[in-house]
């Protein structure tokens, strides 16, 4: 049978996977949660591990919003009155009332004009740059964006690419400069926060330095920025790195799935632009939209986000992150600093960093070991990620286990 020589073939790629070192290996399944308890924050029970309770340091729900009680209730209200699923595609009849709200309170968050969701950020980031890249454009790159953008280059096929140093406003003018006469439409592309880092695009810059060049291209120069990272638990209100750096792209894409704490990307722009995506973006026109409940549940979430409460959670976040990354700095650890709540722990060793991950489990800490390819050779790393759900007991709890570990190694 040709299935049974292609088992061979890929548990041969499989096994090179795992003898490299470079396989993710079993996923840790949750089991079960115990909420916020005194000075402490939630706690998760991991299979294996029985009843021993477990920090989240890895969690994408900045604010904690997965857990609030109105957005838990907002989807179980919505999943009572208009079932479990979608049930078709948007154009058919999957659109919802509580979709086509997400998409303009969404807008007005931004301050942009119009907006459309994705079943996921990933598929948002593939469903924009596709469409958007003809024969004739040029797609500039930074060297360090995420795969998503990665793969949707790839698979748009631009007339020509450019990648430029990271963060290097310098590098970037000069490859938009051999960039002219290439083609007709250029597409400058960066992340707002780097995931693997925490650092965050000098946007201010990286607009001005695309505005000096827009009219060499007959189509335009377009900005189009990925701040999955960024919304909500970035700027003063949670808007993002254009919050934060006092400026904006072209094209914004953004996640429902991180920090506000449900599930689902979008992306917001002019009224044209969004129109044209959702005549030709094959990634929106033939999937599923994400759950009436989770648009609900995303409202809600945007809401509180938008409000008094919402800012106590950002200055909490600001606050907690602070204190970690000033914590590991007085401990010796090495990190790059910044706002943003991703707070590297710099390692610089594969098996250091594998070490140093079963230790932190060992001691009921959840923290993500980064090694090559994930990340260069040299760069190895422990993405720790603040949550307003950490009190500053749990802050402190984590410290002590790597104060505990450098006293013992």
């Amino acid at each position: 049978m040709s299935v049974e020589r292609l088992n061979t073939v890929l548990q041969q790629n499989l096994d090179n996977l795992y003898s490299k070192g470079t396989a993710k290996g079993a996923e840790m399944v949750i089991t079960g949660m115990k909420s916020a308890e005194g000075t402490k924050g939630p706690r998760y029970y991991i299979e294996g591990h029985g009843n021993k309770e477990f920090i989240k340091m890895n969690s994408n729900s900045y604010l904690g919003m997965s857990l609030h009680k109105d957005v838990i209730a907002a989807e179980e209200e919505a999943a009572q009155k208009f079932g479990a699923g979608p049930g078709a595609v948007r154009f058919i009849s999957g659109t919802y009332a509580p979709h086509i709200a997400l998409e303009k309170k969404l807008a007005q968050f931004h301050d942009r004009e119009a907006a459309m969701i994705f079943s996921s950020a990933y598929v948002t980031s593939m469903g924009v740059i596709v469409p958007l890249t003809t024969k004739e454009t040029v797609f500039i790159s930074d060297e360090l964006n995420h795969n998503c953008i990665i793969q949707a280059m790839r698979l748009s096929r631009p007339v020509a690419k450019a990648i430029y140093k990271h963060n290097d406003m310098a590098d970037l003018e000069a490859k938009i400069k051999e960039s002219i006469g290439k083609g007709k439409r250029a597409l400058v592309v960066t992340d707002g926060i780097f995931s693997m880092r925490g650092d965050n695009v000098p946007l201010a810059e990286l607009v001005a330095v695309c505005k000096k060049y827009e009219d060499q291209f007959e189509e335009g120069l377009i900005t189009i920025m990925d701040d999955s990272h960024g919304v909500g638990a970035f700027g003063n209100t949670g808007r993002g790195t254009e919050d934060y750096c006092d400026a904006r792209v072209d094209i914004l894409i953004g996640t429902l799935g991180k920090a506000f704490g449900i599930n689902g990307g979008y992306v917001v722009a002019s009224p044209t632009i969004v129109q044209y995506l959702r005549e030709t973006a094959p990634m929106y026109i033939y999937s599923n939209p994400i759950t009436v409940s989770e648009a609900s549940a995303a409202l809600k979430a945007l809401e509180i986000l938008d409000s008094p409460e919402g800012l106590k959670m950002l200055a909490h976040l600001r606050a907690m992150t602070q204190r970690f990354e000033n914590g590991l700095k007085d401990n010796g650890y090495e990190t790059i600093a910044g706002a943003h709540p991703v707070v590297p722990l710099m390692v610089r060793d594969t098996k250091r960093t594998s070490e140093l991950v079963a230790f932190l489990t060992k001691n009921g800490v959840l923290g993500t070991g980064l090694n090559f390819p994930v990340v260069p050779k040299g760069a190895e790393e422990i993405r720790f990620q603040v949550s307003a759900s950490h009190t500053e007991a749990d802050i402190d709890f984590v410290l002590g286990v790597l104060k505990n570990y450098q006293d013992t190694h």
